[in-house]
């Protein structure tokens, strides 16, 4: 095998700690966008919520240029030290310095709006040019069925638990109540030490995955990609993502994690105002949240072994929505113990528990299954391009965090919330319409995204083909 064609071998448990560590950049941003951006810039900074959504948007757009260019520019870097590490060298330090920017808004708030657009547009762009290089080792590291299960969940567990550290920090440390804000997630002073907080742990943890990979696949590419034009771009890139497992794969995606970005970003507004959660029940929850993703770490490489990445997939999302969905069904129905106490919040918790392990797991499945894909179109195309897959698979998480942050904006907006809400003080229609709008989106969701993952093509058996015809191939081209 050249080098750039994977083993199917096992990787060493150091390989697959420092490869996941690059992620907590990503867990980091995605935390920060996905429940603290939207309560920090209408309930803090004072912009309207449709606004930050629609800001949010406007990135978007950006997103859907840039996203491909930088994994189809990855995977045609040509140089000593590979073709993702120059990537993983040069971006975090830029993207420590525009994530400060994010959590730091002038005083002067009259461009207010376009601000937030260029800095969420930067952000966004850096946090791509590293995740997508990361991303794109997973194909590249093995072609074995199973490891690659083994180097997403540590990405995952990496991820989270970046994302879970600065979120536990900022409910406990940075967002304090003071004599002026008797809520700490409405005081100001706390999101600038979250923001720096936050930067620091991005730029370390991006630089030191890169050197703990270095010696194993910084090393110059077995074959120089071919002069390209801006016209064999844009056709190499579509030739890649229209392959129908990509287009089912990622369809699903985009629905799935749209919901659970809706999820994550009413996160605050839900347990504020409908749940009443009190600061120790705040604090109380990174440490759930992370006991589940240890969870999902534990259970998801052997229900792969034992039923498939697809399988896994969709049952694990039927069973997160209804552990998700029945607390609310139960609160609707005056079945829920009283809202704000303790028995009640523990009881909650139970349900997050079970409900955020399967979800879990179905996003470790689908980036898994990802990765699975990038043979199937080599057969078709002739070309590896991890770097065009991770940054499709970087679009549909950044459409979908966008969708989910523009859904929450929406209700937010229907319900009637006011401004600057009091928790306690809301009236009890505009709770009612929002958990229920909130209920059936979920529900819908589920329903799509669970669908469309049964349909994907690709199990063990087909992979394992496929890798022995790859492999033969390449010996005889050799001889």
């Amino acid at each position: 095998m050249t080098a750039d064609t994977p083993a199917q071998t096992r990787l060493p448990v150091r390989l697959k700690l420092f490869h996941g560590l690059g992620s907590v950049a990503y867990g980091v941003k995605d935390n920060g966008f996905s429940t603290f951006l939207l309560i920090f810039y209408s309930q803090v900074v004072g912009l309207d919520a449709k606004l930050v959504s629609l800001a949010l948007m406007f990135a978007l757009l950006a997103d859907a240029f840039v996203d491909p260019l930088i994994g189809y520019f990855s995977d045609r870097t040509y140089t000593r030290w590979g073709r993702r590490h120059p990537w993983l060298y040069l971006a975090p330090i830029p993207l420590a310095f525009a994530w400060m920017l994010l959590w730091s808004p002038p005083d002067d708030h009259t461009h207010i709006f376009a601000y937030l657009v260029v800095v969420a547009v930067l952000v966004r762009t850096l946090v791509s040019c590293c995740e997508v290089p990361s991303q794109s080792l997973v194909a590249e590291l093995t072609s074995d069925y199973d490891e690659r299960t083994a180097l997403v969940r540590f990405r995952f567990l990496f991820a989270w638990g970046g994302g879970l550290l600065v979120f536990f920090l900022a409910n406990t440390v940075f967002l304090r109540p003071d004599a002026t804000h008797e809520f700490g997630q409405l005081n100001p002073a706390g999101y600038w030490l979250y923001g720096l907080c936050g930067a620091i742990l991005m730029a370390a943890t991006v630089l030191i995955s890169a050197i703990g990979q270095h010696r194993r696949v910084a090393h110059l590419p077995a074959t120089r990609p071919q002069p390209g034009s801006p016209k064999r771009l844009f056709a190499e890139i579509w030739e890649s993502l229209r392959h129908p497992a990509a287009l089912i794969l990622l369809g699903a995606s985009l629905v799935a994690i749209s919901s659970t970005q809706m999820t994550f970003t009413i996160s605050n507004f839900l347990y504020l105002y409908v749940w009443r959660f009190s600061d120790g029940a705040f604090a109380a929850l990174p440490w759930l949240l992370m006991a589940s993703v240890i969870g999902s770490f534990l259970l998801v490489q052997p229900l792969h072994h034992r039923f498939g990445k697809k399988r896994t997939a969709v049952v694990c999302g039927i069973i997160s929505t209804i552990f998700w969905v029945v607390p609310f069904m139960l609160l609707l129905s005056g079945n829920w113990p009283a809202i704000g106490s303790s028995f009640s919040s523990n009881l909650l918790m139970g349900f997050i528990l079970l409900s955020n392990i399967n979800a879990v797991m179905v996003m470790i499945s689908g980036q898994s299954m990802l990765a699975d894909v990038v043979e199937a179109s080599q057969v078709e195309t002739g070309r590896r391009t991890e770097g065009v897959f991770a940054a499709g698979w970087m679009f549909v998480q950044k459409c979908a965090t966008a969708v989910g942050i523009g859904l929450t904006g929406l209700l937010i907006s229907l319900s009637g919330l006011p401004s600057k809400a009091i928790p306690g003080q809301v009236a009890p229609e505009v709770i009612e319409r929002l958990v229920v709008s909130y209920g059936v989106i979920v529900v819908i969701a589920a329903a799509c995204s669970t669908w469309i993952f049964s349909r994907f093509p690709i199990n063990r058996a087909d992979h394992e083909a496929r890798i022995a015809a790859l492999s033969a191939t390449e010996a005889t081209g050799l001889q």
